[in-house]
């Protein structure tokens, strides 16, 4: 008698498993070509880039692309700008989601289910509806036009809460109990015995914020009227489009985009692993 996994794989599972690679290999290649095109075009001469039809390979690859955007841009300042965003509202984000979400995993209290119900359903609100209202209070508490009017509104997330609650869920009372006993606080309960347990999910939120926050563009746009010092490096490659006159700078847009991507791409090299383990341990309890 065969078993379900010889059933489904048909009479021949090694052309099955052939087939399944063959699809694997096309989806990555699909999904990968967008990043492996931008690297190349950024390492083109100007007259490559406006070839038609199109250069797949620069036949003289060159780097002097890299180095005009950081003439056209203040590339460094960009770039710290980014990171400054990114990093601290990741942070942020871990603390806030770590705390909020132990305790709505492990306290009992009045109310905890509704108020969850509508954290979550904040969720379900696209970002552009509270763009307004929530300017108007960055304004009125005098943080417009600075970095600090990116980050604050952003250090705690729906998300990010709900990750967490999930993760911590399974994290056994019995082991929060042990700690109580031997006198620990509550913070140290949720820094040195939850924290731990739940590295996997904190990895994940990590990427998932980091890359968020690199990334967004609306935001930071509408908060730095008036304050281009403060651009992280996705506004500032605005200016590189401006730059562009039709196709003679392809390669100027293109070098300045693969250098905005690589801190993601970096750090995504570094936490898949975590990344990974997340998705199996969320498929495992549920």
């Amino acid at each position: 008698m065969r078993d379900g996994s010889t059933l489904f794989r048909g009479p021949n599972p090694r052309a099955a498993d052939g087939l399944i690679l063959l699809l694997i290999i096309a989806i990555a290649v699909i999904a990968a070509f967008p990043l492996v095109w931008m690297v190349l075009s950024s390492l083109k001469t100007p007259a490559e880039s406006m070839q038609t039809p199109p250069v797949w390979f620069p036949a003289t690859p060159n780097l002097s692309a890299y180095r005009e955007v950081a003439e056209v841009i203040d590339a460094q300042r960009s770039f710290w700008n980014s990171f400054l965003i990114a990093t601290t509202t990741t942070a942020g984000i871990l603390v806030t989601s770590l705390m909020a979400g132990y305790a709505f995993a492990k306290y009992q209290f009045r109310g905890r289910d509704t108020l969850f119900a509508v954290m979550i359903a904040t969720m379900f609100l696209p970002p552009i509806v509270t763009l307004i209202p929530l300017y108007r209070l960055v304004t009125y508490m005098g943080f417009n036009a600075s970095l600090i009017g990116v980050i604050v509104p952003n250090l705690a997330n729906a998300f990010g809460i709900f990750l967490m609650r999930q993760f911590i869920a399974g994290v056994p009372d019995e082991l929060i109990d042990a700690a109580r006993v031997d006198g620990a606080s509550e913070l140290r309960i949720v820094f040195s015995v939850v924290a731990p347990a739940v590295v996997p999910a904190i990895a994940a939120l990590a990427l998932f914020a980091f890359v968020y926050h690199w990334n967004t563009y609306l935001w930071p746009l509408t908060v730095l009227q008036g304050n281009s010092a403060d651009y992280p490096i996705v506004l500032s490659l605005g200016r590189l489009l401006s730059y562009n006159r039709g196709a003679m700078n392809t390669g100027l847009v293109m070098a300045g985009a693969t250098l905005a991507v690589l801190p993601p791409l970096v750090l995504f090299v570094f936490l898949q692993r975590f990344f990974v383990d997340s998705i199996v341990s969320s498929g495992v309890k549920g």
